[in-house]
């Protein structure tokens, strides 16, 4: 069973995120805004490095918490990173890992998902659902969730203990790791592995297709999965990766944040960071094109964990 809760719900004495029940503080303090580290960037394109590197700054200039983004586009041969190797709750993020494990051990004995776990597996990405996540989490166990991660070099990443997939430990160099995996041929994940979790990505219902997304030009094809999470301490963990493919460019995004006063703030920081990647990647793209998210991000569907 799911439910639709509305951020108006957060009043409740305890909220329910990424599949864990945690003590909701209200008003707790973001972290103050850091000064370093510094976003670094390196390109063979002559002067996007400085530039991208210049607007993601002034995009951070004025927010609170603690942001870390990981930019790769294979195109151009550019890369930018602000503390890729800051550990977070991954909040839901971590479900497009849980496919991918989930890929990755069925075909190791060269079988397709059975038609349980592609309804799992559809509710998981593209609707966020908990209790999908959970069964699948369940059936994989922590040791093959891990003998994943070692096969994808997600060599800082570690696996929630006690059932608590969302208390998964996350930086963006892994979840670059990640998107690149999914993005690019590879000897972890098949093809036709990488096709479906692409395809998932890219069916994220409309409510949930904020963050990196946000001012991408329509002509570039968009896969993202994002994750939120409040806790007792460092507020809100607030994250968005995605794959973006077309108009000239192939690039992948990873902006994890905490310290955020409420979902949307972190929301907020994560599309002022996208939009000036999109739009120094593609400055030629008309203002008309670009995507923009719904204003007020929801959890659509959010399942209650039981027992």
């Amino acid at each position: 069973m799911t439910r639709r809760i509305s951020l108006r719900a957060r009043v409740l004495p305890a909220v329910v995120a990424a599949g864990i029940l945690v003590p909701a503080v209200a008003g707790a303090a973001p972290a103050s805004a850091a000064t370093a580290p510094q976003v670094s960037c390196t390109s063979g394109k002559a002067g996007l490095a400085a530039k991208l590197q210049k607007d993601i700054t002034a995009a951070l200039a004025t927010r609170t918490g603690t942001v870390a983004i990981g930019l790769r586009d294979r195109t151009t041969n550019t890369t930018c990173t602000l503390r890729a190797t800051t550990s977070y709750d991954s909040a839901s993020v971590v479900k497009v890992t849980v496919l991918a494990a989930l890929l990755w051990d069925a075909k190791k004995t060269n079988r397709y998902l059975t038609s349980r776990e592609s309804t799992l597996a559809t509710a998981m990405i593209t609707k966020s659902d908990n209790a999908a996540t959970t069964s699948l989490w369940k059936q994989l166990g922590v040791a093959k969730v891990k003998g994943f991660l070692t096969a994808a070099g997600m060599t800082r990443t570690v696996p929630g203990s006690g059932g608590y997939w969302g208390l998964t430990r996350i930086n963006v160099t892994d979840e670059q790791r990640l998107l690149s995996l999914i993005s690019a041929k590879n000897s972890v994940l098949s093809d036709n592995a990488r096709a479906y979790i692409l395809k998932l990505m890219k069916n994220v219902v409309s409510s949930q297709k904020w963050g990196t997304p946000a001012g991408a030009p329509s002509a570039v094809s968009v896969h993202v999965k994002n994750g939120w999470l409040q806790r007792a301490t460092r507020g809100w963990r607030v994250h968005s990766i995605g794959t973006f493919q077309g108009g000239g460019h192939d690039y992948t995004v990873s902006v994890l944040t905490d310290g955020n006063s409420t979902m949307n703030y972190g929301v907020t920081t994560i599309q002022a960071v996208a939009r000036a990647i999109h739009r120094d990647l593609t400055p030629t793209a008309p203002a008309a094109s670009r995507y923009a998210p719904t204003a007020t991000p929801q959890e659509a569907y959010v399942a209650v964990p039981r027992g």
